[in-house]
């Protein structure tokens, strides 16, 4: 009888590996004999092999640890709001597919607005809830900007630990570095000439907000070398604190050989109604445009442009019109949309904006020459001519001749101070119902002031009692449950039973109504709850990370 070879390296491991793979029915393991023990022999020697195989390592040169988490110096978030952050991250969507939501409020839509407040406050992110945000905010880019701001520079800290956190670090200048100071002169020149291109338009957008001067010098310095799509995106940074002082540099930009940053550019400028472009726009614009006074009703009498001339190109007027539009239109709105709004009293006789926009146009242009006032009124924040272009509320066809879409009327709308934007929006609603105000109500600041509140929840109500279709109100309800002041609550519990429906309702309508409006309530008081925990006392200061 022959006696067990030892197992011998490097071939023993594959050779068991081989044996286990085909059976030891067709292989037998090494040093083993067939038969019914074969498989118990074959996991006996495995067991030795590993042993050995492990006995045999040479211990590695230990890491180096990594240096600690930079200190967070704000202060540590209350006890209570501490816990409800967890119970927000720990919230997943359910994973029912369009099936009825229930009663219960959906944490993690809360979770945005629940962000925005404990940053307004000041609070640092407790340590150990850092994880589950980095991950809310990998799955959710919506959430990014203010989780990270939440999560301070321990954040970036686990990023350089975690490949799945790397978005962090790219979402920060210079890699997680925090940015340099205004006195850090090299520091800023070397990340302007050395930094990824996120990074320098971040470094460009955050010395524009504290130094507008010296972002547009910095930009200056480096412009010709820079390649067109960088350029564009530059440019744009330009719109926070655009001034008169920038008019050289973007009358530079006229003659860019990019047709994009020559458009952005004349754009710019004509956002300064004191600009020497606006000034050219006003005179080309004044010259389409007249008072015909020989009608029984003065009217306003429209020549568009006959061509585009090299000097209307250069001012960033496009010659070519897109498809289905004819080119004499398409230069006449330009024209006018980059004229200041001013040009118009003194070339139409005086006129308020209210007067001009009430005079009836010749030929059918009227719909292209307000649609072009609503986009300068946009461009130059005229907040008098965005009212006489949105009419009062309750028109027929909801809003002013000009505002030819609903994205209109919501930029003319963004003009306007926060409380005149909810009052007209709630008059809106009185007047024409939900159908069409989901888009105007995105505009108005958060939590909705008394009025528009009251008339969101009043138009619900009566689309409820009409026995209307009750998932077409979806959206209103959910932006409702984020945007309706926690003190409305109480008003709601009167709609909380289940009505009566109408013969011609949908089946089950007034239930989920019912539904709806109880996760309502239940998500105001919550969200009041909430607002109370972040005035309650403060956690232990968290430790960093080791």
């Amino acid at each position: 009888m022959n006696a067990a070879r030892p197992l011998t390296p490097p071939t023993a491991w594959e050779d068991l590996v081989t044996a286990a793979l085909l059976g030891t029915d067709r292989r037998t393991p090494p040093g083993t004999a067939p038969g019914r023990a074969a498989p118990a022999a074959l996991l006996d020697a495995a067991a030795a092999e590993t042993v050995r195989r492990r006995a045999g390592l040479r211990p590695g040169r230990a890491a180096p640890l990594p240096a600690p988490a930079a200190e967070d110096p704000r202060p540590a978030l209350p006890v209570a709001a501490a816990r409800r952050l967890a119970f927000l991250l720990a919230d997943r969507p359910g994973s029912g597919s369009g099936g009825r939501r229930g009663t219960a409020p959906d944490l993690m839509e809360l979770l945005p607005q629940w962000l925005t407040a404990v940053n307004a406050r000041g609070f640092a992110a407790p340590a150990e809830s850092l994880p589950a945000l980095l991950d809310a905010a990998r799955g959710r880019t919506d959430l990014r900007p203010a989780a990270l701001e939440f999560a301070g520079p321990r954040a970036l800290w686990l990023a350089r630990l975690n490949p799945d956190w790397r978005f962090a670090l790219r979402a920060a200048p210079g890699g997680g570095a925090s940015l340099p100071g205004p006195t850090e002169t090299e520091r800023i020149e070397r990340l302007w000439q050395e930094g990824l291109f996120a990074e320098r338009v971040a470094l460009l957008a955050t010395i524009r907000l504290r130094d507008p001067d010296a972002a547009r010098e910095l930009l200056a310095a480096s412009w010709s070398a820079e390649r067109a799509e960088d350029r564009l995106m530059f440019l744009d940074s330009l719109r926070a604190g655009l001034g008169p002082r920038d008019e050289p540099f973007l009358e530079q930009a006229l003659t860019d050989r990019s047709r994009n940053v020559r458009a952005t550019a004349a754009e710019l400028l004509s956002a300064l109604p004191g600009s020497a472009l606006a000034a050219r726009m006003a005179v080309r614009a004044g010259a389409c445009v007249a008072v015909d006074h020989t009608v029984d009703t003065p009217t306003l009498l429209v020549e568009a442009p006959h061509e585009c001339d090299a000097a209307m190109e250069r001012d960033g007027v496009s010659a070519k019109a897109p498809p289905g539009r004819g080119e004499r239109s398409w230069w006449f709105g330009q024209l006018v949309e980059a004229a200041p709004l001013a040009t118009w009293r003194s070339r139409l006789g005086g006129r308020t904006p209210e007067q001009i926009v009430a005079l009836p146009v010749a030929d059918d242009w009227l719909g292209e020459l307000h649609a072009a006032w609503c986009r300068a009124a946009v461009r130059q924040r005229d907040a008098d001519w965005s009212r006489a272009l949105l009419g009062v509320p309750s028109a027929p066809g909801a809003g002013g001749p000009g505002a030819v879409s609903l994205a209109e009327r919501a930029k003319l709308l963004g003009t306007l101070p926060a409380a005149e934007r909810a009052d007209w929006v709630a008059g809106f609603i009185a007047a024409h119902g939900l159908s069409e105000a989901f888009q105007l109500l995105g505009v108005c600041p958060v939590p909705w002031a008394t009025p528009l509140g009251r008339a969101v929840v009043d138009a619900l109500n009566i689309a409820r009692d009409a026995g209307s279709y009750p998932w077409s109100f979806s959206g209103v309800m959910g932006l409702a449950e984020r945007c309706l002041d926690p003190g409305e609550a109480a008003r709601l519990d009167a709609l909380l039973a289940v009505p009566d429906e109408p013969e011609d309702a949908s089946p089950g309508a007034g239930s989920y109504w019912a539904e709806a409006f109880q996760r309502l309530g239940r998500t105001l008081r919550l969200r009041a709850v909430m607002a109370q925990e972040l005035t309650s006392p403060p956690a232990p200061t968290s430790s960093p990370p080791d």
